[in-house]
C-alpha cells in the first residue's frame, strides 16, 4: 500500500497545490496510527518535486507513481516505484526509487556497504545502492509473481543533490543493468535509464493495479535461498515425540494439499522439549519442498535472535521471520504452512496503540493466524502464559477450531532436553510454585542438574561470574520489582536493581547497543549481556548454562503458601486489577517465574529480597 497513487502528471499538479503532503500525512496516521516525523515531511517536500520534475522530462508523464509504498508484511516503505509498461516486452514495468538529498558522501573506513556523511558525524549510514537492492530483493521474494520475472523490476538510488565528485567513493559499488545510482550532475544518464525501462505512450495504470492485486507470500527463489541456509546450518537430531510432532506437521502439509483443506496442529511441552528445534527443521524442510512457509513468534528478542542464527549472513533467510501481528491484512490460506513459534504468547488482538481506529476490527489475533495458512503449526507452553491477554492455550486453539469445523492434532512433547534433561527438576519447579496439585518438596540432589542458595546476590553473581570464565555461559535474571531507566546521557546504565549494597542495572530496553552493553534481543546471547539482570521479556526463550534467579517483593512465602503483591511489581503489565485480577495476576505471577527458573542446562541459583522466602529455599533446596 502507498501513501499517495497518482499518474506523475497527477502528482505535479498535487504537489502544485501544495496538498500532496497533507494527504500522505492523513494516509500515514489512518493506516499506522502515527503522523509523519518532521524529517520525513522535509523529504517529502525536498524529493518529490525533484523526482517529478525528472520523471517528466523523460517523457513519461503517464506512468503511475507510488509514493511511500509498503513492503509486503513488514513496516518498510520503498520511497517510490515507477509503473507502466516496458518498451520492448511491452510486459508490465516497474523501477524502485531510493531518494537521497545527500551533498557528498564518502566510503566509511574499510566497509564496503557503508557510507559517511558530514551532517551525520561518525555515525555511518547504508549504502544508497545497498538499500535499494534491499528494497528489491525484499519485492521480489515476497511477491511470488514478480519474483518469476526479475527482469521486470529494476531499482535506482538518486542522489538528487550531489555531483559526480561528491559521490566519488559510492561508485566502488558496481552498477548492473537493473540497480543503478544517478546524481543530479548527470540527470540525462537518469533520463535515459527510466526511458530503457518505461514506455512513454502507455498509461501504467494497469502495471500499478496489477502490483497492488499481487499476492504476498515468500517466493521460490526465496524459498530456495532459504533451504540453502537452513541447511547449512542445521544441526539438529529430532527424538521421539520430536520426530512424531515433525512428520505429523509434514503429513497435515500433504494432506490439505491434497484435499484443498485446512489442518491445525498444535505442539505442546515445557521448557527444553525441542520445540524451536522442530520449528526451524519444519522451516527449511518445508522450503526444501518449496512450499510457501514463513515463522511467527511475538518476541522481539527471539525473534532477532532466530534471524541472527538461523539466517546469518542471508537478510533474505532472515525475512522469514515474522511477527504475529504481521498477519492482520494477510489473503486467506495465502501460505502452506504458518510455524508460529512460543505461541503461548497469542494476544486477543493484534492491535495496539499504533493501529490505526479503522483497523480495531476487534478480529482475534488467533483468528488471523489460523486464517492466513492452510497447516498453522501452534508450538507452545501454556505455562508460559505470562502477560494479561494472553490467550495461547490448547483448549482456546481446540475450541476455536471445533466452531469453525477445522481439523485439529495436538502433540504433546514429553522428553526434557532444558534443565539438564532433568525431569525431576522441572517438576520439582512446578511443586515450588503451586503449579501442580501438591506441597513444595525437599530438591534431591542429582548429578545432571545443580540448585544452590546463595546468601546475597553478590554471592550469587560472584559464582556465576566463575562459571563465565570457565567458559559456561550464565545471567542474571529477577522479577520486574524495580524501576528500569533509560541510559544516562553518556551511555553508561543506571543501576536500578539495588538490593542491600549490591546494585546492577537491567539489560537494555532498546535495539541498538549503548556503552558495550547489547541490545535487548541480544542480551541472553551475547557474552556482554552478562553483568545486567534480564527480566521475563528477555529470558523467556532462551537458555543458559547457569541461571541465577531473583526472587522480589511480588512473590513472597507466608508460611506455608505463597502471597502475590501487586504493589511491589513494576511490571506495567500489571499495573491495574482491570488488566489483570488479583487471580490472574497471582497466576501469571507463578508462570514469570516459572520461566526464569527453566531457563538453565546444568543449573539455577536462588535467591530471595524477603528474608523468610529465603528462609524457606534454603530449607528445600
Amino acid at each position: 500500500m502507498a501513501l499517495v497513487r497518482q499518474p506523475v502528471h497527477g502528482l505535479r499538479s498535487l504537489l502544485e497545490a501544495d496538498s500532496v503532503v497533507d494527504a500522505m500525512t492523513a494516509n500515514l496516521l489512518a493506516s499506522t496510527g502515527r503522523g509523519p516525523s518532521s524529517g520525513e515531511v522535509r523529504s517529502w517536500r525536498a524529493s518529490l518535486p525533484v523526482l517529478v520534475n525528472d520523471v517528466i522530462a523523460a517523457g513519461l508523464s503517464n506512468v503511475e507513481i507510488l509514493v511511500e509504498h509498503q513492503l509486503p508484511l513488514t513496516s518498510r516503505r520503498v520511497d517510490a516505484i515507477l509503473a507502466g509498461s516496458h518498451p520492448k516486452t511491452k510486459q508490465p514495468s516497474y523501477v524502485l526509487v531510493e531518494l537521497k538529498q545527500w551533498g557528498s558522501a564518502e566510503i566509511y573506513e574499510d566497509t564496503h556497504g557503508l557510507v559517511r556523511l558530514d551532517a551525520y558525524g561518525h555515525r555511518p549510514v547504508l549504502h544508497p545502492m545497498e538499500q535499494v537492492v534491499g528494497y528489491r530483493e525484499y519485492l521480489l521474494d515476497f511477491i511470488p509473481a514478480l519474483g518469476e520475472l526479475p527482469e521486470n523490476v529494476a531499482a535506482i538510488a538518486y542522489l538528487h543533490n550531489a555531483t559526480e565528485h561528491g559521490i566519488r567513493d559510492l561508485r566502488e559499488m558496481a552498477s548492473t543493468d537493473l540497480v543503478r545510482m544517478f546524481t543530479g550532475e548527470r540527470k540525462e544518464d537518469l533520463h535515459t535509464f527510466l526511458r530503457q525501462r518505461l514506455d512513454p505512450e502507455v498509461s501504467g495504470t494497469y502495471a500499478a493495479d496489477l502490483l497492488l492485486g499481487m499476492r504476498a507470500g515468500p517466493s521460490r527463489q526465496l524459498l530456495a535461498v532459504a533451504a540453502d541456509e537452513i541447511r547449512d546450518r542445521e544441526q539438529f537430531v529430532l527424538l521421539d515425540e520430536q520426530r512424531v510432532a515433525y512428520e505429523i506437521v509434514l503429513h497435515a502439509v500433504r494432506q490439505a494439499h491434497a484435499a484443498d483443506s485446512k489442518t491445525v496442529v498444535a505442539v505442546t511441552g515445557g521448557p527444553g522439549t525441542g520445540k524451536s528445534v522442530i520449528a526451524l527443521s519444519l522451516l527449511g524442510e518445508l522450503a526444501r519442498q518449496g512450499r510457501s512457509v514463513l515463522h511467527a513468534t511475538g518476541s522481539q528478542s527471539f525473534t532477532q535472535t532466530l534471524r541472527k542464527v538461523a539466517g546469518r549472513g542471508s537478510s533474505r533467510t532472515q525475512s522469514l521471520f515474522k511477527y504475529f501481528n504481521s498477519f492482520m491484512d494477510a489473503e486467506r490460506n495465502s501460505l502452506d504452512v504458518l510455524i508460529l513459534d512460543e505461541a503461548h504468547r497469542i494476544r486477543e488482538t493484534s492491535a495496539n496503540r499504533y493501529t490505526k481506529a479503522s483497523a480495531r476490527t476487534g478480529r482475534a489475533q488467533l483468528d488471523e493466524l489460523i486464517a492466513a495458512a492452510r497447516v498453522p503449526v501452534f508450538l507452545l507452553d501454556q505455562h508460559q502464559v505470562v502477560r494479561p491477554g494472553e490467550l495461547g492455550t490448547v483448549s482456546e486453539i481446540e475450541s476455536y477450531c471445533e466452531r469453525l469445523g477445522l481439523q485439529f492434532r495436538l502433540v504433546s512433547l514429553e522428553d526434557q532436553f532444558r534443565c539438564g534433561g532433568s525431569e525431576a527438576y522441572i517438576a520439582w519447579v512446578h511443586r515450588l510454585l503451586g503449579l501442580v496439585p501438591g506441597n513444595p518438596q525437599p530438591w534431591a540432589a542429582e548429578e545432571r542438574f545443580a540448585v544452590h542458595v546463595p546468601e546475597s546476590p553478590a554471592e550469587m553473581e560472584s559464582w556465576l561470574a566463575v562459571k563465565q570464565r570457565e567458559g559456561f555461559t550464565a545471567r542474571m535474571t529477577a522479577g520486574f520489582c524495580w524501576p528500569w531507566s533509560d541510559p544516562r546521557s553518556d551511555g553508561s546504565l543506571v543501576p536500578d536493581v539495588v538490593i542491600g549494597n549490591w546494585s546492577r542495572p537491567w539489560n537494555l530496553k532498546g535495539d541498538r547497543a549503548i556503552g558495550g552493553a547489547p541490545p535487548s534481543a541480544l542480551w541472553a546471547t551475547d557474552p556482554a549481556g552478562f553483568g545486567q539482570v534480564g527480566c521475563i521479556y528477555t529470558a523467556q526463550g532462551f537458555e543458559y548454562d547457569w541461571n541465577g534467579v531473583i526472587f522480589g517483593p511480588d512473590l513472597v512465602w507466608r508460611t506455608d503458601r505463597w502471597v502475590a503483591s501487586r504493589g511491589a511489581s513494576r511490571d506495567p503489565a500489571f499495573r491495574s486489577e482491570k488488566a489483570a485480577s488479583p487471580e490472574e495476576f497471582d497466576r501469571l505471577l507463578r508462570n514469570v517465574y516459572k520461566v526464569l527458573l527453566t531457563r538453565g542446562m546444568l543449573g539455577t541459583l536462588l535467591y530471595s529480597t524477603d528474608a523468610e522466602t529465603q528462609e524457606f529455599f534454603r530449607s528445600i533446596a
